[in-house]
């Protein structure tokens, strides 16, 4: 089937990987609400770029530099960012369910409001990342840096934080049912009001969490 991609309302035919993302790079002031869905941008240069409201939906986006990129409003679901820099992105309100985000770097992206459901975030960079209110239901997050993260109102049940490092994290009224936490870092996190409901805490550090009004009913901690 020919591949139709639609930048600025320009209609681009199966062009091949390399020209395809030439074409992207040249256009970097054009591609709010470009159509791109399933396009190869593998190592594409799109920083800064203002992408939002774009369809990039089950495209590859790995290696790509998004760094300060505008990605609000954006449909990369089921898309490919294994170890893309996302760093300082604008991410509110994103569809990112079932993406890739293995290794990725999100230090200090704007993640608030968006959908991460069953996202793939093994080992990635959330430092200082906001995700308040973030829907991040059954997403893996083994081994991932979410240190001093907010995470306020998220729900994060059912997700998987094996090993994760969440250290001076804000985890306030955050639904944490049936979550996974088995040996990870909780030092100096606020879990006020969390609900950790049948959470597996096993071997996890919660040296100095304010557990204020937390609901522990049910939870796993040794």
């Amino acid at each position: 089937m020919t591949k139709i991609y639609n930048i600025n309302k320009e209609l681009i035919f199966d062009e091949p990987n390399l020209i395809l993302k030439q074409t992207v790079e040249k256009h970097k002031d054009k591609l709010r609400k470009a159509d791109l869905q399933g396009a190869d941008l593998r190592e594409a240069d799109l920083s800064g770029v203002d992408l939002s409201f774009a369809n990039l939906r089950e495209a590859d986006l790995s290696y790509a530099d998004l760094r300060l990129a505008n990605l609000s409003g954006v449909d990369l679901s089921f898309a490919i960012l294994e170890k893309a820099d996302l760093s300082g992105a604008n991410l509110q309100k994103a569809n990112l369910s079932g993406v890739y985000l293995k290794g990725s770097n999100l230090e200090k992206a704007n993640l608030i409001c968006a959908n991460l459901h069953g996202a793939d975030l093994r080992e990635a960079n959330l430092y200082g990342a906001n995700l308040e209110s973030a829907d991040l239901y059954k997403a893996n997050l083994y081994g991932a840096n979410l240190e001093s993260a907010n995470l306020t109102k998220a729900n994060l049940q059912r997700a998987d934080l094996y090993g994760a490092d969440l250290r001076c994290a804000n985890l306030s009224g955050v639904d944490l049912r049936n979550v996974n936490l088995q040996e990870a870092n909780l030092e100096g996190v606020d879990l006020t009001e969390a609900n950790l409901n049948n959470a597996d805490l096993k071997g996890a550090n919660l040296e100095g969490c304010n557990l204020n009004e937390v609901n522990l009913s049910k939870a796993i901690l040794d």
